[in-house]
């Protein structure tokens, strides 16, 4: 699975979010995933299994049910419990 994690710029807060992101899968045990960081604008030109942003970008990627919106995105509770729910829901956990 490729996962994006999306901030504004796509260095300080997408880079925060993808090493919590790794952290929280590996914690997980899921295996086999991708992850990247990228600006909010490269998002729409390439292409992501999953999306995990902050919830600032909630009104730029309404609609789309690969995102993952977390409030914090340092904390790995959140980021785990949201993580492992939609990857239950998919099946891939």
């Amino acid at each position: 699975m490729h996962i994006v994690c999306v901030c504004g710029l796509g260095m300080g807060s997408s880079l925060i979010l993808k090493m919590t992101v790794d952290k929280t899968l590996k914690e997980l045990g899921a295996t086999g995933h991708d992850i990247e960081h990228w600006d909010a604008g490269t998002v729409d030109s390439r292409g992501a299994d999953l999306i995990v942003t902050s919830a600032d970008f909630e009104s730029r990627f309404s609609g789309r049910d690969n995102v993952i919106f977390v409030n914090n995105v340092v904390n790995t509770g959140e980021v785990k419990e949201k993580l492992k729910t939609y990857l239950e829901a998919r099946h891939l956990l």
